[in-house]
């Protein structure tokens, strides 16, 4: 029966089976949430994230979901609330505006007051749909750098994921997901300035687009010198397996009769040269833009910054931002310079895993998109228990070579995701924030 099963899955539309899987994973995270919602409401628990209706669309709405709420509903402070000695403190100024706009906009449309739980239930149909975009998305990815077969076991691994749940409730994630992996699939085939509208809307959405502006220059300095030095040193330095994906990214654009198909022979010509500079140059404008309209609608230089610092004080205190030292502050405050030898570990790991030949494999867009996303929570965010979460613009990663040729390894990740959805929500929604 099941090999009955995987025949007919292999035989249908790739479309189908990826909206399949979703749909799927989508009835396993409902199930976690609602039966802990149930066992939660019958048993007394408190919620971690405070809420006047202790409804379930509240509950799936929790935490930042309130903040979007005031957004949808009041738009931002014109002044920053600040504590007895004239510190910041935690303000909707740390969220940006597409997502609880856009939930605004729809209401508006339905005639739908957002008072009550009205904005947590749009929001949850409008974060569910595009996970689903972001799914079959996702599956393009990887399909056209590395092959079908990694790409679905990189849906279902994204799908099923311990975060997955995320996907259905009133966060932007879903909505940033979409986009982003809209903006690296128009990257991999080289639509740069197609790729920029996603970006720039992605930018609005949640933090992290910069990653995107660093891989267009990453991008842009590999394609330049392999095109000086010539397909034989193009493989030289990133090994016979693909140089970068080349021959089979080319392959799959020639299929498509996409634009730079041959662009393995024809090299990097001045109009994509321009093309790629002015999309980097807007994307990382646009990356950078929210700091400033905070400044100038607030009337404070570092309105964001400031408001971003407030929530670190629950875990380290009042704290000075310096680049890249985040990481090394949570692990020092509780393990001390333990913590520093700790970090300095994981980090050597993270970079072992980046310059081995099966990463590189997947293609230097997904490889140095990746490699900024990680460089940028390294350098700006505080580790804690969102930090998994905050992983999931990564997951083309989960298309690696060595993930869908064992079965023991897919499998253990597949069910180790879904048995760690409960502990995720349990953590998050009852114990601390997400």
């Amino acid at each position: 029966m099941l090999q009955t099963v995987a025949t007919r899955v292999r035989s249908a539309p790739p479309l189908l089976v990826v909206l399949g899987l979703y749909a799927l994973s989508r009835l396993v995270s409902s199930a976690w949430l609602g039966g802990l919602f149930a066992l939660a409401t019958t048993r007394g628990w408190e919620f971690a994230s405070h809420r006047a209706d202790p409804g379930f669309a509240s509950f799936s709405g929790s935490w930042d979901a309130s903040f979007y709420r005031t957004i949808a509903q009041q738009g931002y402070p014109t002044e920053l609330p600040v504590d007895g000695r004239g510190r910041v403190e935690p303000n909707p100024w740390a969220f940006l505006p597409v997502f609880p706009m856009l939930v605004r906009g729809i209401a508006a449309v339905l005639g739908v007051d957002l008072a009550g739980n009205s904005f947590f239930a749009i929001g949850l149909v409008v974060a569910t749909i595009a996970g689903g975009g972001a799914a079959v998305l996702l599956h393009r990815i990887v399909a056209e750098t590395v092959g079908a077969p990694n790409a679905l076991w990189a849906v279902a691994l994204f799908c099923f994921g311990p975060t997955s749940f995320v996907l259905q409730v009133a966060y932007a994630e879903s909505l940033m997901l979409l986009l982003v992996f809209a903006a690296l699939l128009m990257m991999i085939r080289r639509r740069y300035l197609l790729m920029m509208p996603f970006a720039v809307v992605a930018a609005f959405t949640r933090p992290g687009v910069l990653a995107l502006a660093l891989a267009l220059a990453v991008t842009g300095v590999v394609r330049f010198a392999r095109g000086v030095r010539g397909a034989r040193g193009a493989r030289g330095a990133w090994g016979a397996r693909g140089a970068w994906a080349v021959r089979r990214a080319g392959t799959a654009r020639a299929a498509r009769g996409a634009p730079g198909a041959d662009s393995a022979r024809d090299g990097f010509g001045r109009r994509e040269q321009v093309s790629l500079v002015v999309t980097g140059l807007v994307v990382a404008a646009a990356g950078l833009a929210w700091p400033v309209v905070a400044d100038v609608v607030t009337g404070r230089s570092g309105a964001y910054l400031d408001t971003e610092l407030s929530w670190w004080v629950g875990f380290v205190g009042r704290q000075h931002f310096a680049p890249l030292t985040p990481w090394f502050v949570m692990a020092t405050t509780f393990l001390g310079v333990a913590g520093a030898v700790v970090v300095v570990g994981v980090l050597a790991a993270v970079a072992w895993f980046f310059s081995r030949r099966s990463t590189r494999s997947l293609g230097i867009e997904v490889w140095s998109y990746s490699a900024a996303y990680v460089l940028y929570l390294v350098a700006v965010f505080l580790p804690q228990q969102s930090l998994p979460r905050l992983l999931m613009p990564i997951a083309p990663l989960l298309g690696h070579p060595a993930i869908a040729p064992s079965p023991r390894l897919r499998r253990s990740l597949l069910v180790g995701g879904i048995a760690l959805q409960p502990v995720a929500v349990v953590l998050l929604w009852f114990v601390g924030y997400p």
